[in-house]
């Protein structure tokens, strides 16, 4: 567990007993703590287990804060809140119907996951709906005295919203601003089915810039700074991927083989810069396979428009 602010602790949930993959935040405030993101089921016990060493247990929760429902982000919520009954869960109005009832949520991921799907994420249960509140973006949210703000931004998922703590200079980003692992200098964007919109995330970066924050927090992997050369460099590696994408599409192989050649070609360039176990570690986090699979969904609909 790390201090990244004042009363603002990184929770690493050791996603499969591996660290620095999947990041939950802890937010304290008077008489109110929230947590950001508590990852997937399959980290529960991580989780449960940290919240005890701090002094707090899934009891001491107030708050859950989502910045979108996908099963890394947001698969623990529903078992949290049948632990906590009195958790407040704040989600965009696009996802809160998927986290009240999940069925077709789970069907999606099922169809990319398979066999998997258990070991990866484990359960992911309903909301009961008096727990939830919508979200549009414009809000701001009073956590125990932490004013947050609320933005609306998609292009990674259609139900991503942000949040920034002005007095602290603190974004909670989520996934839109990709994976950066402990600040290190390596960045990628994060692409997987089925709503990926180059467009649109650009937009979200403007608007993120805007708040002028200081530091980004991201679920994959912590707290980064120098937002600007963060920003340029997801927009390099957003348009390398999206043309590389758009052309694998006329090459007459399958999508497997042209998602595990994308997946490979990428995972090569990042040895070339960065240690081996490191391009692995940004490889597991990006879930490279998956990001041909978003990039391709795109295009495949632009073509047929």
């Amino acid at each position: 567990m790390e201090k990244i602010a004042p009363n603002t602790t990184l929770i690493d949930v050791e996603y499969l007993g591996n660290p620095r993959i999947i990041a939950a935040c802890l937010l304290e405030g008077q008489g109110n703590v929230a947590l950001i993101d508590p990852g997937p089921s399959s980290s529960l016990a991580k989780l449960r287990s940290k919240l005890d060493l701090l002094g707090l247990g899934v009891k001491g929760l107030d708050t859950i804060l989502l910045t979108h429902i996908h099963l890394d982000h947001a698969g623990a919520t529903g078992t949290l809140v049948r632990e906590n009954p009195r958790l407040r869960v704040y989600v965009h109005e696009r996802g809160a119907a998927h986290m009240i009832d999940p069925a077709k949520l789970l069907a999606s991921a099922q169809r990319l996951y398979g066999d998997a799907m258990e070991r990866l994420w484990g359960e992911f249960l309903p909301v009961p709906a008096e727990n939830v509140s919508a979200l549009a973006g414009g809000e701001t949210l009073n956590i125990g005295g932490r004013q947050l703000e609320v933005v609306y931004t998609p292009g990674h998922a259609s139900h991503h919203v942000s949040y920034f703590d002005a007095a602290e200079g603190l974004a909670f980003v989520g996934d839109t601003a990709g994976i950066r692992i402990a600040n290190a200098l390596t960045i990628l964007p994060i692409t997987p089915p089925p709503d990926i919109d180059p467009e649109a995330l650009a937009k979200s970066w403007e608007l993120i810039q805007k708040w002028r924050p200081e530091r980004l927090f991201l679920t994959h992997f912590g707290a980064a700074d120098h937002i600007g050369e963060h920003i340029e460099e997801l927009r390099e590696r957003m348009e390398e991927w999206s043309l590389a994408v758009r052309d694998s599409l006329k090459d007459g192989q399958e999508d497997a083989q042209r998602a595990a050649q994308f997946a490979q070609q990428v995972t090569a360039k990042l040895k070339r810069h960065i240690p081996e176990q490191e391009a692995n570690r940004y490889a597991r986090g990006a879930a490279l396979d998956l990001c041909w699979y978003g990039l391709a969904r795109y295009w495949r609909k632009r073509s047929e428009n």
